[in-house]
């Protein structure tokens, strides 16, 4: 037996034809995408862990997927020109592959295996003067990319974004296929 949802088949009973392979998988990247948008605001807003440079820069492939992963949906769903829908499923997984880099340069850093940027990690630099002392220390707000403040099944935030993050990568390269096996 199969459940459908009625966006589904409304959408079989006008087309005559069920969501295709590929635009399901465009969909699942921009859900995702924003849910690990969303599951980082969480852990910054409500949780009360901050977010380090790097944190950040792991978001951004992720702002960019989720307006990609929407327009290929549409474009494989339309039945947009093969090599369109198939340019935007590449894009995808080269956004995704961005974030799972970031997040291992990130996860390596944490773990000592390399140096991170000098704005987060390493020894803090002298405030010099010491006239201006208080003011340089309460205008410095140094949240460190080398220390992990929260750690689930021995993995960090970032290890965890590498996962989801090539896992979606995944996803979209299977969009990718079956958009490329798709009749002319």
């Amino acid at each position: 037996m199969t459940f459908r949802s009625d966006a589904v088949a409304s959408h079989e009973a006008d087309t005559g034809r069920s969501l295709p392979p590929a635009a399901v998988a465009a969909l699942v990247v921009a859900v995702a995408s924003t849910a690990v948008v969303l599951g980082a605001s969480f852990f910054q807003h409500f949780v009360g862990i901050p977010p380090c440079p790097l944190c950040l820069q792991q978001r951004v492939p992720h702002y960019v997927a989720v307006p990609i992963a929407l327009a290929v949906a549409l474009m494989a769903w339309r039945r947009a020109p093969r090599a369109l829908t198939a340019l935007g499923f590449g894009a995808l997984a080269l956004a995704l592959l961005t974030a799972a880099g970031i997040g291992a340069y990130h996860a390596g850093v944490e773990w000592g295996f390399w140096t991170g940027p000098s704005d987060c990690t390493g020894e803090i630099a002298p405030f010099g003067n010491a006239g201006s002392l208080l003011s340089q220390m309460q205008s410095t707000s140094v949240i460190r990319c080398d220390v992990v403040l929260f750690r689930f099944l021995g993995l960090s935030l970032a290890g965890w974004n590498v996962l989801m993050s090539t896992g979606l990568a995944l996803v979209a390269f299977w969009g990718l296929a079956r958009t490329l096996r798709r009749p002319a």
